[in-house]
């Protein structure tokens, strides 16, 4: 997709992070945008910023991990603008980390059904009208490096971004299958800081857990404290790279590539039927280790 003046974008997680610059970015491109969020105020100040621009902008609070919410925003967004060419199913959460059989059933259900089943659901929602406008589009994915190692003390976040990117491949594989013109990018950042470390802000009253947080639970939050701040890259630089990704067609937007000697020891692991090394053995000022 290299034709964005003119043409629309949804993006969820749209108040904050990732989301925040991809609009920003769309808007300087001359898109017509639908901003999707779960918190309507700073949803509300990042349309009242836009508009301002002259963008033409459309809002919706929405929580991504209801299909039923999501259908609703994809039909009134064809409504709206007669089509939508380019969706970043962006949205995430992270409960924090600690040692996985700590991980409670609330903290599944919850990263769970933001990251893994709002992206599914944008995917059922607006592919096939996507599909129905037969216009060139491009799907972004929102996963993260997590998706391609397994560090400790992250285990259902890992688990939640690992099914990103599996689920972005069958994707494209899918839409190749059937000579759709929509490309797909799956972004794998690294370190950034986007606010998703306070996401318990926007937690359901329903799932959130009782109780003090564990050893391993501190010292999880304390080692993404540490990351995040050892993070060079802003989410405007990713929102950039992922532009730069669509534009070329890039499937595997990875913005931190430092990363990749670990992505490559786990692929070496596998192919030699080695048992898995630590991802954070080159970065130990960032590995998650209880005190």
């Amino acid at each position: 997709m290299q034709e964005f003046s003119g043409r629309v974008a949804v993006i969820t997680g749209a108040a904050s992070g990732f989301g925040r610059e991809f609009a920003r970015r769309a808007a300087g491109l001359g898109m017509k945008l639908v901003l999707a969020d779960v918190e309507p105020g700073p949803l509300g100040l990042v349309g009242a910023e836009l508009t301002a621009r002259g963008t033409e902008v459309a809002l919706e609070t929405v929580d991504v991990s209801d299909p039923e919410a999501v259908e609703r925003v994809a039909a009134r967004s064809v409504a709206r603008f007669g089509g939508v060419h380019l969706l970043f199913n962006n949205a995430g959460v992270s409960a924090g980390g600690g040692l996985i059989w700590e991980t409670s059933p609330a903290d599944w259900q919850w990263v769970l059904g933001v990251n893994v089943l709002g992206v599914v659901n944008g995917i059922r929602a607006f592919v096939p009208r996507m599909l129905a406008g037969g216009a060139p589009g491009h799907i972004v994915n929102t996963a993260s490096v997590a998706g391609l190692i397994s560090p400790q003390l992250m285990g259902v976040y890992n688990a939640s971004k690992h099914a990103v990117v599996t689920i972005s491949e069958t994707l494209h594989q899918d839409l190749r299958q059937v000579g759709a013109p929509i490309g797909v990018s799956v972004l794998c950042p690294a370190f950034v800081d986007t606010g998703i470390k306070d996401a318990e802000r926007n937690r359901p009253e329903a799932l959130r857990n009782a109780g003090p947080r564990t050893e391993s639970q501190r010292a999880a939050a304390e080692g993404s404290r540490k990351a995040i701040q050892s993070g060079r890259l802003t989410a405007a630089d990713v929102a950039e790279r992922t532009f730069a990704a669509i534009e070329s067609g890039l499937f595997y937007c990875i913005t931190h590539p430092r990363i990749l000697p670990a992505v490559e020891r786990r692929m070496q692991d596998i192919l030699e039927g080695r048992t898995p090394r630590d991802p954070f053995a080159d970065k130990p000022e960032v590995a998650f280790r209880p005190a």
